[in-house]
């Protein structure tokens, strides 16, 4: 059957919503194949705005990776605005591709990448107007398998109902593994049916597939135990970890957005994990070990993906790049090399520590200054030692002084707030920590006219960290401690002004906290939000959470648990967490001697450069840390401006 582009019907709906460009598709680099040309059809979406979506690095390789194989094809599709919602809905225009403008329910896979939980409801959204059943038990052999992937699928519970499978940790490899058994049981003519292909998926014990397991319970609601109920499925599911980076350079050609998007600047991640073991942080936990792209990787990614795109700016991603072992080198050479081409570099979060003028100087070289974020977390000492961010005021003031005293004006400071222990003290010392930054500042550059903001979130434990176990502050605490905070700054004659203050109040928190701790009866609470018109709950503007409130309560009656169940209870050592059976590599006993080591403020070293504290994750997962330094140095290129990229196969827009 051949699969029709819906754009026709599309294209009389879009003179009536907002910024129709983002449905269009086209953009340079992306990649249209021939339908019947490919035997396994990926849709890939970040269920999200085109504006945030389209930058996603996840997306963006998978979409590379995918296409460059015979036989393959992958398209992408982002989350429409209500506005496109409603005219799709009245004109049955199905949910689409904006590559080929496919339908989504002709691919065989759709895989979402989610890296918050407040994406739920945008999925069902999706599923809905592309005419694929809400509830995986509904699908039969013609609809795609809907997987999930990114980081809040290391914990996918409360979204078992919807999706068929999900894929823990790095996806290059994993989605070549999977299209190869979709493709065999394709060419076998799909013996078995959907069943027969899901179980094939989960005998391989690395994808997660949630109706082969049954879910047990207490009577007091907590979880007896999590069971295969097919023979050859296994207890747990391992996450996946591409170990050499320089063998998946991707993405060579960055897409570049038609509208204008989040991000406008071409990203390089040069290494991936982190081992400084700060216990909030899921990222860091779950992406471990630490696995660094070498220097001349780095150089030749960067020269190939400016020449791809024409962007005038690099960003080196990482979860803390100042910490690449040669990081200076990578910084000078790529300043010596595009000085010419004014091509600005930027770090995305830098470290108080690990922050140094000639750092700071190299990337400002060829760009701009504009402020510089540091993130402290806690605004105490003591919050500092609970937390593992291991980041003392003289540092902090050290290295705001240098950064003040070499001409920025403009410093950000991020911290949490609702961090296990912590009381209203240990918050309203992050006023104090801003005056001392504002003197600091006014001392070394002998100007008034400096800035400091300070920018707050509210904490919410993750699985797979140490603060699983722990209990998250209430929606009206974390208010109130902000209230005392933002009094305290705002009072400050001497300084207060020079200090912006930005906070989001604990609401979001708390339903992010409902979906990241939750289990499979939170399913329930999601479909029932969809149901009343929930979409885009990231979106300030259309999240509502007397709504969430609302469909929890309902939802949640015949279970006999609640909100408060799920956010502000701490866990004890025996209870069974939903994701026990997916396993991150992370020791559940070290995780919680870590958690017991919070409480008693006690500090972890990173294990980068002491031995190893046995995290569990190398040995469980066959994997080591893999840093510098290599010993190479980034050489500058003697050809500027070499002409236009090759196009790659297909035909490319």
């Amino acid at each position: 059957m051949p699969v029709e582009s819906v754009f026709p019907q599309l294209e009389a709906l879009l003179p009536h919503v907002q910024k129709p460009i983002q449905y269009v598709g086209g953009e340079l680099n992306s990649t249209v194949k021939d339908w019947d040309e490919c035997d396994v059809r990926w849709a890939l979406m970040y269920p999200d705005a085109y504006e945030v979506g389209l930058p996603n690095q996840g997306v963006m390789i998978l979409y590379e990776v995918l296409n460059e194989r015979e036989g393959v094809l992958a398209e992408r599709t982002y989350s429409v605005w209500p506005d496109l919602e409603a005219l799709m809905r009245e004109h049955r225009v199905p949910q689409f591709t904006v590559d080929g403008h496919r339908p989504v329910k002709a691919f065989d896979v759709f895989g979402l990448s989610f890296s918050t939980e407040l994406g739920y409801t945008n999925m069902l959204t999706a599923l809905d107007l592309a005419g694929i059943p809400l509830e995986s038990k509904d699908r039969t052999v013609d609809d795609p398998i809907v997987l999930a992937g990114g980081h809040a699928a290391f914990n996918p519970e409360p979204i078992a109902d919807f999706i068929d499978a999900a894929i823990i940790g790095d996806g290059e490899q994993a989605v070549l593994d999977m299209t190869r058994i979709i493709r065999e049981w394709k060419a076998e003519g799909r013996p078995g049916g959907r069943e027969e292909v899901l179980l094939r998926l989960a005998k391989t014990g690395a994808v997660y597939i949630p109706a082969f397991y049954d879910v047990e319970y207490l009577a007091d609601g907590r979880i007896a135990r999590v069971v295969p109920n097919r023979s050859g499925v296994p207890w747990r599911v391992s996450k996946h970890t591409v170990m050499d980076l320089d063998e998946w350079p991707y993405p060579k050609q960055p897409l570049v957005p038609l509208a204008e998007t989040v991000h406008e600047r071409m990203s390089v991640e040069i290494f991936r994990g982190c081992t400084r073991g700060c216990r909030f942080c899921q990222a860091g936990m779950i992406t471990r070990p630490v696995r660094e792209r070498s220097i001349t990787g780095i150089g030749e990614m960067v020269d190939k993906g400016l020449k791809a795109t024409g962007f005038e700016e690099v960003g080196l991603l990482s979860l803390s790049s100042a910490d690449h072992s040669e990081i200076g080198d990578i910084a000078k050479g790529l300043a010596d090399r595009y000085e010419e081409d004014k091509i600005g570099l930027s770090l995305p979060s830098t470290r108080v520590d690990a922050f140094n003028v000639d750092l700071a100087n190299e990337l400002t070289r060829n760009g701009r200054r504009s402020g510089l974020t540091f993130a402290p977390e806690g605004g105490s000492e003591r919050m500092r030692k609970v937390i593992n961010k291991m980041v003392s005021e003289e540092d902090l003031i050290r290295t705001v002084s240098t950064a003040y005293g070499n001409g920025w004006r403009q410093v950000k400071l991020y911290f949490m707030c609702g961090l296990p222990t912590e009381t209203d003290d240990d918050v309203l010392q992050i006023a104090d920590m801003a005056t001392h930054v504002i003197q600091k500042g006014r001392e070394v550059s002998g100007s008034n006219d400096i800035r400091c903001t300070v920018s707050i979130g509210g904490f919410v434990p993750k699985p797979h960290t140490p603060f699983q176990w722990a209990p998250q502050l209430s929606a009206e605490e974390t208010d109130a401690r902000l209230a005392k905070l933002r009094d305290k700054i705002r009072g400050d004659k001497k300084y207060g002004r020079s200090i912006g203050f930005r906070y989001h109040d604990g609401k979001p928190g708390i339903v992010e906290g409902l979906l990241s701790r939750g289990d499979r009866r939170i399913g329930a609470v999601i479909r029932a939000v969809y149901d009343d018109g929930g979409r885009f709950d990231g979106w300030r503007e259309h999240f509502s959470y007397d709504r969430w409130m609302q469909c929890a309560d309902k939802a949640l009656a015949d279970f006999g648990v609640d909100v408060d169940w799920y956010t502000t209870r701490e866990r004890t050592y025996e209870e069974v967490l939903p994701w026990d059976h997916l396993d991150s590599g992370l020791d559940k006993d070290w995780l919680w001697e870590d958690w017991q080591d919070a409480l008693d403020e006690t500090e972890v070293e990173d294990c980068r450069w002491t031995p190893c504290f046995d995290c569990g994750v190398c040995p469980q997962m066959d994997t080591s840390i893999q840093i510098g330094p290599t010993g190479k140095k980034l050489l500058p290129l003697t050809v500027k401006n070499a002409g236009p990229a090759p196009a790659s196969s297909g035909h490319t827009h």
